[in-house]
């Protein structure tokens, strides 16, 4: 993932606009925006500037996305995306989806089982 890139995705993981971050950094959102294209290479003490902004090391923001997985939670249909995972993540991303399906079915049963107790309870306390 080229450095634009993930200046991009840190940005909008963050749900902030081109505008947003350029007013962040002192620089005008053309500006900004040529970094993001790529037309503009951003210096090391501007990049050091964005990951502050961002809140993150400069080296995590250089190695970001490197054969790293990442997960938003809340963001899609499933209740994460993951992006630059390998087969055998997913594949465990995938197992853990089945577990996690598994256990609220549990949930589900147990929440039947209190309200038939409850049930139950409140005939035997109206028998007395």
């Amino acid at each position: 993932m080229k450095i634009q890139e993930k200046l991009r995705f840190m940005r909008e993981a963050r749900n902030w606009s081109q505008e947003e971050m350029a007013m962040k950094l002192n620089m005008s959102t053309n500006g900004y925006a040529k970094i993001e294209r790529g037309e503009t290479k951003a210096s090391i003490p501007k990049l050091e500037q964005i990951s502050e902004i961002l809140d993150m090391d400069l080296m995590e923001l250089l190695s970001f996305g490197e054969k790293q997985v990442v997960c938003l939670i809340g963001d899609s249909n499933n209740g994460f995306n993951v992006m630059g995972s390998s087969k055998e993540l997913a594949a465990e991303i995938q197992n853990l989806q089945l577990v996690i399906s598994h256990k609220e079915e549990v949930i589900g049963y147990q929440k039947r089982e209190i309200a038939y107790l409850q049930e139950m309870l409140a005939m035997l306390k109206a028998e007395k």
